[in-house]
């Protein structure tokens, strides 16, 4: 029961941020009637404004996301960080995935008509990890590697941790001195077999930041070895609908458009997770720039069609 009390009140949360997110600036009068037409959330019951108010400092706590009244005029609220929602940080995935959870929550007499894509177990790891990155504790985890088809037991220091393609990654260090000084890791929470959390903590460098750590990359690769470089597609006018509205990478810019083809300009390290992608795209795509870049898909594409020969 409590748990369906916790999902209601977020339900609601995610109403307040929905309904003023799209009117950009609402009075409390407006939003109430708003609030009352919907009775599959409301039952035709008002808000209470202290009811309210609780909730923007809920939603804040939550969410990130800073509800504020203009303070004069018609009184109207709006949503002071708005850029959040539409920006790639912890805000704007908390609010979306509550959203789709919210638009889910009502759906289950046409569950059989939804159909959800499976995501890796790694999330069972994801609170102990967190729980470990707020006091900075070691956590031991018997990891297996599929590149060496082998399972072993490592202490780390986990430094951050990412969402890419549904499943989740860690950034740490091994603490047994060899591997510490090889540097950071990227370890997949689906490779887990273990975890645990020691009593032991480390000290987190007061100087390392995730962004900048994953500045340029395109998605969990972090080579600093490949230097962040300006990279041009020739993309088919077809695909390029696709492209311009779901971004290959947020430095996306179009520099040229005709019937035929788009050109796309990146700033990023085009490692070999970039390379993957642009394979995935098939013929629709070409690499213009750089050139050294050109040439090793084109040296992968030759593998693939000998294969199949």
């Amino acid at each position: 029961m409590a748990n369906n009390k916790g999902q209601n009140l977020i339900n609601k949360y995610v109403w307040v941020i929905n309904t003023i997110y799209r009117h950009k600036k609402i009075s409390f009068k407006e939003l109430n009637s708003i609030w009352l037409n919907d009775t599959d959330i409301s039952f035709g019951i008002d808000i209470p404004k202290r009811t309210f108010d609780n909730w923007k400092y809920a939603i804040w706590d939550l969410f990130g996301i800073n509800i504020v009244n203009e303070n004069r005029g018609e009184y109207r609220y709006y949503i002071e960080n708005e850029e959040d929602i539409s920006a790639n940080g912890l805000s704007s995935w908390l609010y979306n995935t509550f959203s789709v959870i919210n638009s889910l929550t009502n759906c289950y007499n046409i569950k059989e008509r939804i159909i959800l894509e499976h995501i890796p177990s790694g999330q069972k790891h994801l609170q102990n990890i967190i729980d470990a990155m707020r006091e900075n504790k070691v956590i031991n985890i018997n990891y297996r590697s599929y590149r060496k088809d082998e399972e072993n037991d490592v202490d780390v220091h986990v430094y951050c941790i990412k969402l890419f393609r549904q499943r989740w990654y860690m950034v740490g260090k091994a603490s047994h001195s060899h591997h510490y000084e090889q540097g950071l890791r990227i370890y997949a929470l689906d490779r887990i077999q273990h975890l645990q959390i020691k009593d032991e903590t480390f000290n987190f460098p007061n100087d390392w930041n995730a962004d900048e750590f994953f500045n340029g990359c395109f998605g969990i690769i972090a080579d600093h070895k490949t230097d962040i470089q300006t990279v041009k597609l020739k993309v088919s006018s077809q695909q390029a609908n696709y492209i311009r509205d779901l971004k290959i990478h947020e430095s996306q810019e179009e520099i040229e458009r005709n019937e035929e083809y788009s050109i796309f300009k990146y700033f990023l390290r085009p490692e070999s997770d970039f390379q993957q992608e642009l394979l995935w795209h098939g013929d629709d795509v070409e690499v213009i720039e750089p050139l050294w870049l050109r040439k090793k898909l084109s040296e992968k594409i030759i593998r693939m069609l000998n294969k199949y020969k």
